[in-house]
C-alpha cells in the first residue's frame, strides 16, 4: 500500500438544477468551494477536482488554478468518465470519491475509514462506503475504491444512473467480484442533513459556519450541536434527497 498512490477525488460544477452555483457560494468570507477543500485536507490527502468542459464552469477551474488545485475538466453528464480520466491523468492507485455539496465534510473520517480499507489485504475488489448504509448525517458521504474497480465500471457501465452517479456499477456488483464493507458510527445520525443542495441548506449550512464556527467542528461536534439545536435541524428537514 505504501507505494500506491491515493488521492480525493471531488466533482463540482455551476450548474446545479436545484440551486445555480451554490459551491462558489460563501459564509464566513470563504466560498463553500474552499471550506470543502479545507474540510478535505484534515484526510492528508491531495484533491482533485473534476468538473466539466463546460464555459459555465470556468470558475470552478479558475478556482482550482488560482489554488495550485489538481484539476481535471471532461464531460458534464457522464460523470463517471470523468472520475476515469481524471484518475488515470493523475495515476491514482486508490480514489476517495466525494462530492462538492458536502462543505462540512470531515476529513478525519476519511482518514480513518482508509485505515480500514487499508486493513485489508489484496483491497483491490474492495468497496468502502459510509453512504450505502447511513449513519452519518448526509453531507458527510465518501466512498473508497481501487482505479482496478472504477476502469471496470468505466468500461461496462452502460446505464445513465451509472454514468451519472459514477458507482452504481460498483457498490451494486454488477461485475459480481466486488466486496461491500461499510463505514459506520455506533448510533445513527443519518436523519441530519448538512449537504447543500437547495436555498434552505445554504441557510442552515450558513447559519452553522457563522454562528456556531461550524468549519472548525468535527463530525462528532456537529452532530452534538444538531442534537442540542433542533430548531436547527427543521430548518432542511424538508427537504426530499433527490433520488438515483
Amino acid at each position: 500500500m505504501a507505494n500506491r498512490k491515493v488521492g480525493v477525488i471531488t466533482q463540482a460544477r455551476m450548474t446545479s438544477t436545484r440551486l445555480p452555483g451554490k459551491v462558489l457560494l460563501e459564509a464566513s468570507g470563504k466560498t463553500m468551494l474552499q471550506h470543502h477543500i479545507d474540510r478535505l485536507r484534515e484526510a492528508g490527502l491531495d484533491v482533485f477536482i473534476a468538473t466539466t468542459t463546460n464555459a459555465s464552469d470556468n470558475p470552478i477551474a479558475a478556482f482550482a488554478e488560482a489554488r495550485q488545485i489538481n484539476l481535471y475538466r471532461g464531460d458534464e453528464q457522464n460523470v463517471l468518465s470523468r472520475y476515469y480520466h481524471c484518475a488515470e491523468m493523475y495515476q491514482l492507485d486508490i480514489i476517495v470519491r466525494v462530492t462538492s455539496d458536502c462543505p462540512l465534510i470531515d476529513g478525519s473520517i476519511i482518514k480513518d475509514a482508509l485505515k480500514q480499507y487499508n486493513a485489508v489485504e489484496n483491497n483491490q475488489q474492495v468497496y468502502l462506503s459510509n453512504a450505502l448504509q447511513r449513519t452519518f448525517p448526509r453531507g458527510m458521504d465518501f466512498e473508497i475504491f481501487s482505479f482496478s474497480l472504477l476502469e471496470k465500471a468505466f468500461q461496462n457501465a452502460t446505464l445513465p444512473a451509472e454514468l451519472e452517479h459514477v458507482t452504481p456499477y460498483i457498490n451494486q456488483n454488477k461485475s459480481g467480484d466486488v466486496e461491500i464493507r461499510h463505514y459506520k458510527r455506533a448510533t445513527d445520525a443519518s436523519h441530519y442533513r448538512i449537504t447543500l443542495d437547495t436555498k434552505d441548506d445554504l441557510h442552515l449550512i450558513q447559519l452553522l459556519i457563522n454562528n456556531f464556527n461550524a468549519a472548525e467542528l468535527g463530525s462528532e461536534q456537529l452532530i452534538q450541536l444538531l442534537d442540542q439545536h433542533p430548531e436547527l435541524v427543521q430548518l432542511n428537514a424538508h427537504i426530499e434527497q433527490k433520488k438515483l
